[in-house]
């Protein structure tokens, strides 16, 4: 982590892209909090509902629970708007189709902002992403600059009526190839309890680390904190666009 830069927060608005609930709230979400408390509009699209994300439960019964979930957990770090795509969860592709969605929906909120997930194939050594966040991060880094450029998918302008809007930075969540970082030493609680709030989603990890949020964000958070001088800190890859 050695490196980081303090994040520019000179933006009012933001619009985050990811594709599970509860993908925001691993770490990104205590920056959430941190800038609603700031005043920012920050809003989600989730391109799945996380229907396959539940071993125990069928899709039929997990996808509503866990949209219910994102809704309640993104309330507590101040973002009320909240919507899906309906891509099918586990079998996200990279495709033309996704591209189009999300240089719609950028056109629709115009934010200053967009924040996504982590589009490498790893997450660090010996650590394999997953085919969902990779598609979708990927489609976000080019559906954002798809957004900016009248004459690909053109007729979201001759049809939709939807003008070309350039984000001014993207910032990419739990990268490993981060380059900024946010302190969230005072909204680090608000942090904890969104990914708390998707219980059902936690009780089917079982034992698994990541089932405990505390624990599990306060230790890289701790530590990406260490490298920057602050007591906690979540670190972000900004592409400026």
């Amino acid at each position: 982590m050695a490196g980081l830069q303090p994040i520019d927060e000179n933006w009012q608005t933001a619009l985050a892209i990811v594709a599970h609930p509860d993908d925001l709230e691993y770490g990104a979400a205590s920056a959430v909090a941190r800038w609603t408390n700031q005043g920012k509009q920050v809003s989600y699209l989730l391109v799945t509902r996380g229907e396959a994300g539940i071993d125990a439960l069928p899709p039929a019964e997990a996808g509503p629970l866990r949209v219910r979930e994102q809704i309640a957990g993104a309330r507590l770090v101040g973002v009320d708007q909240v919507d899906f795509l309906d891509y099918p969860d586990g079998m996200v592709t990279y495709s033309l189709d996704l591209r189009k969605d999300i240089a719609r929906a950028v056109r629709v909120a115009r934010p200053d902002v967009v924040i996504t997930g982590n589009h490498h194939d790893y997450w660090g050594p010996a650590m394999p992403n997953q085919a969902d966040h990779v598609a979708v991060g990927r489609a976000v880094l080019d559906g954002v600059r798809d957004a900016a450029n009248r004459w690909v998918f053109p007729e979201l302008v001759r049809e939709e009526n939807l003008m070309p809007w350039s984000a001014g930075q993207l910032l990419i969540s739990a990268s490993p190839q981060a380059n900024g970082y946010v302190d969230v030493t005072d909204c680090f609680d608000a942090g904890v309890a969104s990914l708390a709030a998707h219980r059902g989603y936690l009780d089917g990890l079982g034992d698994h680390p990541m089932s405990k949020p505390r624990d599990f964000l306060e230790r890289i958070a701790r530590s990406t904190g260490s490298s920057v001088g602050v007591e906690l800190a979540v670190s972000f890859e900004v592409i400026r666009l």
